[in-house]
C-alpha cells in the first residue's frame, strides 16, 4: 500500500465524476440501481464531515428512456435533444434518491468558455464554495442541450477536473466501467496488468489510449488521462476506479488498492493553490491595516472592506491581486470580487455600505476565504 493512498483518507472534499457506463444498462438508459448505491456512498461520506461534489453523466439515458429511444445517438443534434429531455429526470432522480439520506442537491450546468471567463470563473468558484458552505451536494453536467461545438468539453472528465481545479478539491475520483490505466489493451492482451501508481502523464501513454467507451459515452482512458494531466498539474491526485466495485468511495478513503492513482508532484491536495500564489501575475494591490495583515497571515479568513486603506493598479472583478501589508510586504493573493475603483471607493467601511456606496451588494468580502491564498 503506497502513501499516497494512505493520504486519500485526510481529504475533505472530493469531486466523484461517475460516467455514463456505470450508470445505464447496455441499452442505454438508466440503471437505478447504481445510482442508488452511488447516491449512499455520498450522502454517507457527506454526513461524515466530508464535502462532495458530484460531475454526473446521464441526462442523455434519462432522455431515452423517457422517449423510448432504442439506439445510441449518432448526431449532436440528437445528442443535444435526448439531453434536454433527460436532465431534468436525471436530477428529479438524484434528488429523490438524496432525500432519503436527508441531503438536498444543487444542479450547475457549465460550459468550457465559464473556465476561461475570469469573473464566470469567480462566479463559479464563489457558488461551490457557499453551496458547500450550506451543506449540499453540488451535482454537475455539462450544459449540453446549449452548448456550441467549440464551447462543449465533449466529456465529463475534463469537465471534472476542471471543477476540481475550481473548487480547490482535495481529490478526484473517477468511477468507470474501466478498472484504471493498464500497461496494454486489456481487451486484446489478457497478460495485461493494471498501473497501481502514475506521477507523470507521457505521450506514449496518451498515444496508446485513443479509445472511446461504450456506444452512449463521450469518452475513454484518453480522456480520463487529459483530466489527469489537468489535476496533477495543479497539485490534485486522481483516481480511476470500477464504479461496478462495492462500495469504491468509502475503500478508497480508508485506504484500500483500487485502480489507478495518479499523483502529482510537489506535495499533492497541499499545494492545490500553488497556479494562484506563483502562476498568475497580481493585476494589482489592495494595501491593508496592521490587523487586517496580522489576521490574514494567519490565513482561513477573508478580506472585507473595512481593512482595506488603498488601491493601487487597474484591474477587474475576477482578476488576480496581491494583497500587502502597511510596509509594502506581500502577505496574501487573490481573486478579487470588486474592480479597483470599487474596493478604493468601500476602503475602510462595513460591509453593511456596501450597497449604499456602489448601488449593489453582490459580496460582503473584497477577497473570499475560498480565493486567499498565503505567498
Amino acid at each position: 500500500m503506497t502513501t499516497g493512498m494512505i493520504r486519500l483518507g485526510k481529504c475533505q472534499r472530493i469531486v466523484v465524476k461517475v460516467g455514463t457506463s456505470s450508470l445505464t444498462h447496455s441499452t442505454g438508459k438508466i440503471e437505478l440501481r447504481r445510482m442508488e448505491l452511488l447516491v449512499r456512498q455520498i450522502a454517507d461520506l457527506s454526513n461524515g464531515g466530508r464535502e462532495m461534489i458530484l460531475v454526473s453523466s446521464g441526462a442523455v439515458g434519462v432522455g431515452m428512456g423517457k422517449l423510448n429511444y432504442g439506439k445510441p445517438p449518432k448526431t449532436l443534434p440528437e445528442k443535444q435533444a435526448l439531453a434536454a429531455v433527460g436532465q431534468g429526470g436525471l436530477m428529479h432522480i438524484y434528488e429523490k434518491l438524496f432525500a432519503e439520506y436527508d441531503r438536498h442537491v444543487a444542479q450547475l450546468l457549465l460550459t468550457r468558455d465559464v473556465f476561461a471567463d475570469p469573473q464566470r470563473y469567480l462566479n463559479v468558484r464563489n457558488t461551490l464554495a457557499a453551496l458547500l458552505d450550506f451543506g449540499t451536494v453540488p451535482i454537475i453536467n455539462e450544459n449540453d442541450p446549449v452548448a456550441a461545438e467549440e464551447l462543449r468539453f465533449g466529456d465529463n472528465d475534463t469537465l471534472a477536473a476542471s471543477v476540481a481545479v475550481a473548487a480547490d478539491a482535495d481529490l478526484l475520483v473517477i468511477l468507470s466501467d474501466i478498472d484504471g490505466l493498464y500497461d496494454a489493451d486489456p481487451r486484446q492482451n489478457p497478460k495485461a496488468r493494471i498501473i497501481p501508481l502514475v506521477r507523470e502523464i507521457t505521450e506514449e501513454m496518451l498515444a496508446g489510449s485513443q479509445s472511446k467507451g461504450s456506444p452512449v459515452a463521450s469518452g475513454g482512458m484518453w480522456t480520463k488521462l487529459l483530466a489527469a494531466r489537468i489535476a496533477m498539474s495543479c497539485g490534485i491526485p486522481m483516481v480511476v476506479a470500477s464504479g461496478n466495485e462495492t462500495d469504491p468511495l468509502r475503500r478508497l478513503l480508508s485506504g484500500e488498492r483500487l485502480g489507478t492513482l495518479f499523483v502529482p508532484r510537489g506535495g499533492g491536495y497541499r499545494s492545490k493553490r500553488r497556479w494562484l500564489a506563483a502562476g498568475s501575475a497580481p493585476a494589482g494591490k489592495i494595501r491593508v491595516d496592521s490587523g487586517a495583515a496580522r489576521v490574514l497571515s494567519r490565513g482561513g479568513r477573508s478580506l472585507l472592506p473595512s481593512g482595506v486603506v488603498t488601491v493601487e493598479g487597474r484591474f477587474e472583478r475576477g482578476d488576480v491581486v496581491a494583497v500587502v501589508a502597511p510596509e509594502g510586504k506581500e502577505v496574501v493573493r487573490g481573486i478579487v470580487n470588486f474592480s479597483d475603483w470599487e474596493v478604493a471607493r468601500i476602503a475602510g467601511r462595513h460591509t453593511h455600505e456596501i450597497e449604499l456606496l456602489l448601488g449593489r451588494r453582490g459580496y460582503d468580502e473584497v477577497i473570499s476565504r475560498n480565493n486567499l491564498v498565503l505567498v
